[in-house]
């Protein structure tokens, strides 16, 4: 019964937070980007930093969290466009890879610092309850576009 209230949570939550965008996954070409590893580490110890000034717990790192994350910048640097399209699929990938019980992202683009990216989801209300939401891992995926765009995608979960 547990197992299935958790997992009836995890839907319900994945539906939430599912994307409206119809475009297909499996229709775009996708090409790896090139990630900004030194604002990725800036903006994983930004949040961490943020979260234990509230008396919260610092995330640890997960490899598999940073390897959906680079995916998702990847598409959505191949389409252009800033979107959650895909989440349930990512979602339900890493709850079955790491047994959580809850997921959940942050997404940005056109920030050109770690800083900007922080300052923004902290100032969005349902961002900001992401990052000091109760959760165990993270992991933080910022790829440049071949114009030097940033896109931002954080995966966080317990």
């Amino acid at each position: 019964m547990k197992m299935r209230l958790r997992n009836a949570f995890l839907i319900l939550f994945v539906c939430i937070l599912g994307s409206c965008s119809k475009e297909p996954l499996e229709n775009t070409n996708i090409i790896e980007a090139k990630n900004a590893y030194e604002v990725e580490n800036e903006l994983l110890n930004i949040v961490n930093s943020h979260r234990i000034s509230l008396g919260y717990n610092a995330l640890s790192f997960s490899a598999i969290a940073y390897d959906y994350a680079n995916k998702h910048n990847d598409y959505m640097v191949a389409t252009g466009n800033l979107s959650h399209d895909g989440f349930n699929s990512r979602a339900s990938s890493i709850s079955n890879e790491v047994n959580a019980e809850y997921v959940a992202e942050n997404i940005a683009k056109d920030y050109s610092t770690a800083v900007e990216a922080f300052e923004n989801w902290l100032g969005s209300t349902d961002h900001k309850k992401t990052m000091e939401g109760n959760f165990t891992h993270t992991a933080v995926s910022v790829k440049e576009d071949t114009s030097g765009n940033l896109y931002f995608t954080q995966l966080f979960y317990r």
